[in-house]
């Protein structure tokens, strides 16, 4: 990508398809349970009720089902601009300035140096000991934001 196109996409959404596959996946598995558990008798179903792995399953799918629609509803994205980054979701945002930002390192996990889903971005502020840890495969165009992020920190080491 031109630079052009990199300041054009400045919105990072937080990728949900982790929370779609583990619903779809927990609802599969609860169908086929019920499926199989239940009984056929004179072309009727009678599906088995006092099964407590029923109950479980069913207690997943509705966990998982609240966690997507959670994350749905919040929202959450990154956003690069001229002042610098902001971390925004529907209950607020934070902005961070490019002033506040002393060092970005671009790491992998070095046990896992083959895989691209473990990389993260450490963004050390002045303002905090700890430094704010990102991962990039937790958004969507992983690359780009790795890029963008690679562009700000060329950009405060020049400074």
């Amino acid at each position: 990508m031109t630079d052009e196109q990199l300041k054009n996409k400045s919105k990072f959404k937080y990728n949900m398809s982790f929370y779609y596959q583990s619903t779809i996946i927990y609802f599969v598995v609860f169908a086929l349970y019920l499926i199989v558990r239940g009984e056929f008798v004179d072309n009727s179903y009678t599906l088995i009720i006092k099964d407590p792995i029923i109950y479980l399953l069913a207690f997943i799918v509705f966990i998982s089902l609240v966690a997507l629609i959670y994350n749905l509803y919040r929202n959450r994205y990154i956003e690069f601009n001229d002042e610098g980054i902001s971390f925004i979701d529907r209950f607020g945002s934070k902005q961070i300035k490019k002033s506040e930002i002393t060092a970005i390192h671009l790491a992998k996990d070095k046990r896992y140096s083959k895989t691209k889903a473990l990389r993260f971005i450490r963004v050390k502020l002045g303002s905090r000991i700890r430094p704010m840890i990102i991962r990039p495969n937790d958004y969507e165009n992983e690359n780009e934001l790795v890029k963008r992020f690679s562009q700000l920190k060329l950009e405060l080491e020049s400074k």
